[in-house]
C-alpha cells in the first residue's frame, strides 16, 4: 500500500473540530425541558464528567439521557463499559424512546442556532494543531483534501472559515448527502482512472469497521483518530482489525510518512 494518500478524507467533529462544549449545552437545554429540574444550572462536576463518557454517543438523543445517568449516579466507568444497558434501562424507567428525546433535541439546537448562531459556533474549537495540518496540506496542492461529516456543511465552512481555511466546492460531504460514510468513499473512488489512494480518518471505530466491510473498499487506509469521541476499549479494539491503524494527533501534525 502506497505509503502517502493523493486523496485525504477526514470526518470533522472528533477529528478536527471539539464541538465538546456545545454538544454538553445542546444536551442540558433538552434535559431541562425534559425533566424540569429544580436548579437550570448545572452541578460543577457534570460537564467533565459528560466530557468524559461522551465517545459512548452514536445518536444525539442519547446525550440528555446520558445527563440523565449521570444525575442519577451512575459511575463514569460504568457508563463506558456498559452504556447499552444502561440507556435502555433508563429509556424504560423514564417512559422515554428515541423519537421523543431525538426530536427534541434536534429542535433545541435549531432554535439556538436560527436565534444565535455566533454564540453556537463560539461552542466549537479545532484541535491543537490540525488547522495548520490542514493549511500545509492545500498550500502544496499535491493531495486532494475532502470533509465527510454529518455536520451540516454550511457549519463547516463557517467554522473552517474563521481560521482562514477555505474550501472549494465538491470538497466538503455534509448532513445533506444522506448517505452512509462508505459511500461517499465509494463514489470518491470514482473521481480518476485508476483509483485514488484513499486514506481516511474517522474517530468512530464503528463507521471504520463499515468501510472495512464493504469488499470495494480494501483499498482505503483506515485510521482511528485516538484523540476524538472514542473509549479506551475502542482504541485497544483496533489491534484486533487490521488493517485498520491507531492515530494519534502528533502523528496527523506531521508529514504522511510518521503516520504507521
Amino acid at each position: 500500500m502506497s505509503d502517502r494518500p493523493n486523496l485525504l478524507a477526514l470526518d470533522f467533529d472528533g477529528v478536527l473540530c471539539d464541538g465538546l462544549l456545545e454538544y454538553f449545552q445542546t444536551a442540558w437545554r433538552t434535559y431541562l425541558e425534559v425533566w424540569s429540574p429544580p436548579e437550570s444550572t448545572p452541578p460543577d462536576d457534570l460537564p467533565p464528567r459528560f466530557y468524559c463518557t461522551r465517545p459512548v454517543i452514536e445518536t444525539g438523543w442519547e446525550m440528555p439521557l446520558l445527563i440523565r445517568a449521570l444525575v442519577l449516579g451512575w459511575t463514569e466507568s460504568e457508563i463506558l463499559s456498559d452504556w447499552h444497558s444502561i440507556s435502555r434501562q433508563l429509556l424504560e424507567q423514564e417512559h422515554l424512546s428515541p423519537e421523543v428525546l431525538g426530536p427534541r433535541l434536534d429542535q433545541i439546537r435549531d432554535e439556538w442556532i436560527a436565534t444565535d448562531l455566533p454564540g453556537w459556533l463560539a461552542l466549537h474549537g479545532f484541535y491543537p494543531g490540525v488547522c495548520d495540518r490542514l493549511r500545509v496540506i492545500l498550500e502544496q496542492d499535491m493531495i486532494e483534501l475532502r470533509i465527510i461529516t454529518t455536520k451540516e456543511e454550511r457549519f463547516v465552512r463557517s467554522l473552517l472559515g474563521q481560521q482562514g481555511i477555505i474550501l472549494g466546492p465538491g470538497m466538503i460531504f455534509g448532513k445533506g448527502h444522506k448517505q452512509p460514510k462508505h459511500q461517499t468513499l465509494r463514489d470518491l473512488m470514482t473521481l480518476s482512472d485508476p483509483s485514488p489512494v484513499i486514506w481516511f480518518v474517522e474517530d468512530r471505530m464503528k463507521t471504520l469497521l463499515s468501510v472495512q466491510a464493504q469488499t470495494d473498499l480494501q483499498q482505503v487506509k483506515l485510521f482511528l483518530a485516538d484523540w476524538g469521541y472514542n473509549t479506551p476499549i475502542e482504541r485497544r479494539l483496533v489491534a484486533e482489525y487490521p488493517p485498520i491503524c491507531l492515530l494519534s494527533l502528533s502523528q496527523f501534525s506531521r508529514d504522511f510518512e510518521a503516520w504507521s
